[in-house]
């Protein structure tokens, strides 16, 4: 009730400031200012206008009073840190989802990294499009890089050979097995190139089924999943941000995990190393 007075009061206060400035406009237009007082009204009427004008502002005081600690209470408000905890909370850390591997974006990610970059696949299929990434990553700036990959030699291979066998492409040629000597002759390669550099390559090869496909950068993952009649990386990549995140933990322990059960390939003779590996 009182509050709807107070309004109503405001309400004709700043009607009387427009119609007496009205007025006054038209007062000194037509000359009656000077006939009602001459020589002073000018000043008069400003001042009644002035005052007008205080006494609003002085039954606004309280009103600018809130405002001031609602703008005090929002300074402490720590915004980013709340988007934060709700993506964590709400998304698990997911930001995006792309329809097939995003090439481009992972590059970009491969460029920006400082400390790590882990893949794990059965093979990478497209390592062709950023094998110099890598490398610039490890010589430049010194990027830890390891690469888990399957045992060429699995049963699993086997299996995944089946689940893949409507999928043809001239230029993957070649059962998985084969698929994984080729990506490992590439990887030899770029540990040759990269002379003393090579040391932060390091390349473990599983005999496990494997439960997702994993490219990291920094702290981005692009995961995928192993469908049946096509590559992981033709499937939906989710990305997820931070490895502090529900997901990224999740996506972080099968990374992790699985490192501790390969097996270490020594990139100088890979070929002699995979066979001393017994499954």
């Amino acid at each position: 009730m009182e509050g709807g007075i107070r309004y109503r009061v405001e309400r004709i206060a700043l009607a009387m400031m427009a119609v007496a400035g009205i007025a006054v406009l038209l007062a000194d237009l037509f000359g009656w200012l000077d006939k009602l007082a001459p020589g002073g009204a000018l000043p008069k009427v400003t001042l009644l206008i002035l005052s007008t004008v205080t006494l609003f502002l002085l039954m606004e005081v309280d009103r600018l009073k809130v405002l001031d600690n609602v703008n005090a209470q929002l300074s402490k408000l720590d915004i980013e840190g709340i988007a934060l905890e709700r993506k964590q909370r709400h998304y698990g850390g997911v930001i995006q989802v792309h329809h097939r591997f995003p090439e481009a974006v992972f590059s970009r990610y491969l460029e920006a990294a400082t400390t790590e970059v882990m893949i794990l696949q059965t093979w990478i299929p497209n390592l062709r499009l950023f094998v110099d990434e890598l490398g610039a990553a490890i010589k430049d700036r010194e990027v830890q890089v390891r690469v888990l990959i399957l045992h060429p030699s699995s049963p699993v291979a086997r299996l995944r050979d089946e689940a893949l066998s409507q999928f043809r492409d001239p230029e993957l040629s070649g059962d998985v097995g084969a698929s994984v000597r080729q990506c490992l002759a590439k990887l030899a390669e770029l540990h040759t190139n990269l002379g003393e550099d090579g040391e932060r390559l390091k390349v473990r090869v599983y005999n496990s089924l494997p439960s997702i496909a994993v490219y990291k950068a920094g702290e981005r993952y692009l995961v995928s999943s192993f469908l049946h009649g096509q590559l992981a990386i033709d499937s939906i990549q989710v990305e997820v941000d931070g490895s502090d995140t529900a997901m990224g933990q999740e996506v972080q322990r099968e990374l992790d995990m699985l490192w501790r059960i390969g097996c270490d390939v020594d990139l100088q003779d890979w070929r002699r190393s995979i066979g001393n590996i017994s499954l």
